[in-house]
């Protein structure tokens, strides 16, 4: 999936296409107001919601923790935008998997994970611009492929 950049993007210059894939951490601030990266992650998703993508592994994570940490309000609305098309979602291929495994096995002592690893590889085959992430200790230490920019800090 590609989704082509208007003026007001995050995304760099010389991009045609922008692509911002999403971490679990992002999606969670971007739905908690009490949390503290609320308004720099929503000030970046409403440049260009379009532009952000879903990656499948982080659907049930951020289910979790907006039930259990953030309310059962917030999580319905979550589902609920879900089912409504409010979010672009990146079903993945297995090439995904095959290279989430690779970045397991490659940065064991990270303890990177299935969730992690799909984020990452999501980002590489789309060649996102950016990762929408508040985890700079894994996506931080890890070589991407095309560099994207770790938002909202990178």
């Amino acid at each position: 999936m590609a989704i082509y950049r208007n003026e007001s993007t995050t995304c760099s210059p010389d991009w045609v296409v922008c692509v911002v894939v999403a971490d679990t951490s992002a999606v969670i601030a971007l739905i908690d107001a009490d949390d503290d990266f609320h308004e720099p992650i929503r000030a970046l998703f409403e440049q260009d919601p379009t532009a952000w993508i879903l990656p499948w592994a982080i659907l049930p994570e951020v289910d979790y923790m907006l039930g259990a940490h953030v309310g059962r309000k917030a999580q319905d609305l979550f589902l609920g935008d879900l089912a409504d098309d409010g979010y672009n979602v990146e079903w993945g291929d297995e090439a995904d998997l095959d290279r989430a495994r690779a970045l397991h096995l490659k940065y064991k002592a990270l303890r990177l994970g299935l969730v992690d690893g799909i984020v990452i590889a999501v980002a590489e085959r789309l060649r996102a611009d950016s990762i929408a992430t508040l985890d700079l200790r894994h996506f931080g230490a890890v070589a991407i492929k095309g560099r994207p920019r770790l938002l909202p800090r990178g």
